[in-house]
Formats: structure tokens, sequence, C-alpha cells
């Protein structure tokens, strides 16, 4: 007896693709999200390109979409535990972590102002704060309050109970193990920033005013820590002349071995955002930029910027002087000449490593591989853009309802 469900394995933009255009031609779904939230990493940028809208605009129709079809169940907070069983016919269980708010939650915000504890937020990569009750971002989807009851005391959890106005805070909420049955698995686990830390060189996680792309596009979002202000981490003030670092970690046997294909178009876009906030100083250190398809233009508009500086040469090394400012050691490619620079911040163009199956089986690198009945999406797949990202998540919705229809 095969079986015409469809699991998808992360919310992404991938997975939210694939699975409503599975759904919408009449296929149950499951999407199973790690997160509170869907949305996944597109949520969390400022703008994507190339026109740098806002993550809410695209994401905004998508949540539409599923609000408006019954064919697609949403199980948030939750992973894959394991998967038995052959295409067409496959047996997986899901384990899903207490959120301890339950549905009749309005996101009122009661709860967050109910503990003074505030933790590093994992949503804005750590330059941010959130509360012990929290939402990661104003158009979360679902919109419900998370309380995070491995960091609060009994005293605050109690708190937060009693704060909440539609008792919505459920305290003996506990794990549930998940037995789905279905035909095909789309795994959509996208990406993970490579782990900055293992760049030593480069001062990754040491380094005060040494940030990540993706920990500056939060600095740069208006719904961020900082509220769209870009600063300094050490001392708050407004950094007059910054430095972007491609390739960190990418492009290197000892941690990436491949071109993560957009951190270039996003050090670009991220020129953009200094430009359009102040007038500061930006060089980039580059090794080949890539504008994949169709963005040379946006490159083309961005380098006339006279405030841009791009400069092809490995950066070799990064401290810091007394007043925590970065100083960059290069060997420019076309000159041969090694210098020292001083900058107020430095942005390190970190890789996109994958997040790893859930199910199937992966590469030498760690991007899932397609099998029988389990097709990979989206940066599960490979490193993609957003655009490529949604046509990976059309295409797999279509092998799976291959994989269901053909039995």
């Amino acid at each position: 007896m095969s079986n015409n469900s469809i699991l998808v394995v992360g919310g992404g933009f991938a997975g939210i693709t694939a699975a409503l255009e599975a759904a919408e031609l009449g296929y149950e779904v499951y999407i199973v999200e790690t997160n509170p939230y869907l949305g996944g990493r597109v949520a969390q940028l400022n703008q994507y390109f190339p026109k740098l809208c806002p993550p809410s605009c695209g994401l905004e129709i998508q949540f539409q979409r599923i609000k408006n079809n019954p064919n697609v169940k949403v199980i948030t907070m939750a992973d894959v535990a394991s998967v038995s069983g052959t295409a067409g016919n496959y047996d997986v269980k899901i384990t899903q972590r207490p959120r301890f708010v339950n549905e009749k939650c309005t996101a009122c915000g009661e709860c967050e102002k109910a503990t003074a504890t505030q933790i590093e937020s994992e949503f804005d990569f750590g330059t941010g704060k959130r509360g012990l009750a929290y939402k990661t971002h104003p158009f979360m989807f679902p919109m419900r309050y998370v309380v995070d009851a491995e960091n609060a005391s009994e005293g605050e959890l109690t708190a937060i109970k009693n704060a909440c106005p539609y008792d919505a805070v459920e305290l003996d909420d506990a794990p549930k193990t998940i037995d789905l049955a279905v035909g095909a698995i789309v795994v959509a686990t996208g990406w993970k920033p490579y782990d900055v830390s293992k760049l030593t060189n480069l001062g990754g996680g040491a380094l005060k005013n040494v940030v990540t792309n993706m920990q500056f596009e939060r600095l740069a979002a208006p719904n961020g820590p900082t509220n769209g202000k870009i600063q300094r981490p050490s001392d708050g003030s407004e950094p007059k002349k910054i430095a972007f670092v491609q390739c960190a970690g990418s492009r290197d046997q000892n941690h990436l071995n491949y071109c993560s294909y957009i951190c270039c178009m996003a050090s670009l876009k991220h020129v953009r955002y200094v430009r359009e906030r102040s007038d500061a100083n930006v060089t980039v250190f580059y090794i080949d930029l890539r504008t994949p398809g169709r963005y040379d233009k946006f490159k083309t508009i961005t380098e006339a910027d006279d405030k841009l500086n791009l400069v092809k040469g490995k950066v070799a090394g990064i401290v810091e002087d007394a007043q925590g400012n970065p100083i960059v050691t290069v060997e420019n490619a076309v000159t041969g000449i090694k210098t020292e620079e001083k900058f107020d911040m430095v942005v390190l163009a970190t890789g996109m490593e994958p997040c790893g199956a859930g199910a199937g089986t992966t590469d030498a690198d760690g991007f899932v591989m397609d099998g029988e009945g389990i097709i990979a999406a989206g940066c599960a797949k490979q490193p993609f853009d957003v655009m490529k990202t949604a046509q990976s998540g059309t295409a797999a919705a279509m092998k799976a309802i291959q994989t269901v229809v053909g039995r």
C-alpha cells in the first residue's frame, strides 16, 4: 500500500516552496522545522537581492498560502529522529520539543515583560539579547511566543504563566514523538554559517570588531538589535572605515573546500547597506568577485561608488590594536605587495555549510544527495541564492509527486 503524503524536512524558503507546490496540487504535506518559526535564513536577512526587498515581502505571501491550505501541516521545534521503509512507503519518527505556549497565544507580549532576564539571541547570531519568553522577529510565523524553560528559574516560569491573560502558557508541556507515514521526503535542511571561531588567523570570534556577514546582516536589519544602525560591537560607535574579507573559510582545503556562490554578492549588498546609512569608506578584499547569472549589473552599480575600494588579495591575518581597531594584513595579488591597514570594523564573508541530512545520504562536503524517494532542495543540496532556492523547491515538489504517483 503506497502513501501519497509528502514530508518536507525544513521550513525555510526551499521547504516552504516545495510544500506549497505539492499541497496546491492536492497532496497532503507535512513541514517539519527545527526552529520555532518558518522562513529559515531568509527571515534573518535585512534585504535580499537583486531588488533588495525585505524578507517579510517574499515570506508573507508564502505564509498566507500556508494559512489558506488545509493540506499543509506545520510541525515546528521538531526534528526527524528516524526514517525507515522505502520510496512510496516511509515510516518517519519526529521528535518535537516543548514550546510551553499553546495556540491560545495572541503574541500580546505580556509574558515577555514578566521576567527581566536576558540571554544571547540565536536569531541575531549573538549580536543582541532576548527574554526568556520571546518571539524571534516581528513577522514570525506561526505568530506564537516561545518560553525558554531551560534557562528560566521556577519563579520566572510562574511569573511568565501568571502574566498571560489568555491561559496560553503550559508549563507541563513535554517532548512529543510523532509518527508519520509518507511516500516521499524532501530534504530542505538548509545551511549554517561556517564556524567563525575556526578562523583564528582572522580573529574570528575573538576580536570584538570582527563580525560575520550574517551578524552584519542583523546589525543592518530594522528588527535587529541596533534597529538597523550599523555600529561597532566594542563601543557602539559608527564605523568610518570598514573592510570586507571574502572567502573567509571558503575555497580553503583546511575549511570549506568549495565556493559558497553567494558571499561576494552578499558583501556587495552590505556595501550598499553601509553607504545608504553613512559616508564610511569601504574596502573589499577578494580572491575572485563572483556575480552569478544576472547579478553583474548589481556589481556595476555598486562599484561606481567612489567610497568603495575593491582589492584583489588574500587576507593573511587580522589582529587588533589597543583601541580594538582591527589591523588587516593583506597581500595584494596584482602588485605582490604585503601591507597592514587599520579599520574600525571588519566583516568576514563566512561560507555556507550544509546543516546535514535529517534523511538521505550526503557527499564529501556534507550536501544532501538525491536518493529514490528522498529529494534534496535548496542549500541542503548546494549553495544557492533565494531565487535558485525557490526554483529547486519547485523541482523537488515535482520529483516528490512523481514518486508518490508513479506507484
